[in-house]
């Protein structure tokens, strides 16, 4: 996995930190990950290999799309869940809050995605017209796997 420091100030290195002695994750352990890119004279293509390029097997893939201007997305964290987050297409913003800091990573290139790990509350903000934000995770769908009460996830990481 090939792991790269933007211009925000999110460190690169090419390892996730483990969670601490009581098992909470912080913004260090969010990277961004430059993904392969192929370049063509008929069209560039970008691949992404679970276990590979991801620190974890893909088991869903989504897409945000037709976001209307000012609106908001995210506005949760996951208790177990780990992720990656590409803009697709256009650019949009990923505020993300480990309960103690939080920190600002603007997405616009479609072979950059933002690794978000486990307890970090996430708000994907300023969508530029016609984005599209894709999102590959580590499981499927499980609502209790989500804190959708910003309190009560700041409760459980301190």
């Amino acid at each position: 996995m090939t792991l790269r420091n933007a211009a925000t100030d999110l460190p690169a290195t090419d390892a996730t930190p483990p969670a601490d002695a009581a098992g909470r994750f912080s913004l260090d352990a969010c990277r961004l990950v430059d993904l392969p890119k192929i370049h063509d004279p008929r069209g560039n293509l970008t691949f992404i290999e679970g276990g590979v390029h991801v620190p974890f097997d893909i088991a869903r893939v989504y897409y945000l799309y037709d976001v209307p201007g000012g609106a908001e997305r995210g506005g949760h964290a996951h208790r177990a869940l780990h992720q990656l987050i590409v803009a697709m297409s256009g650019s949009f913003d990923v505020v993300l809050d480990d309960g103690r800091a939080q920190r600002t990573v603007h997405l616009n290139r479609s072979y950059v995605g933002l690794f978000v790990c486990p307890m970090i509350w996430r708000e994907l903000t300023n969508f530029s017209s016609g984005s599209v934000c894709m999102v590959l995770a580590s499981n499927r769908y499980d609502e209790a796997d989500y804190y959708r009460d910003y309190a009560a996830f700041r409760a459980d990481v301190r």
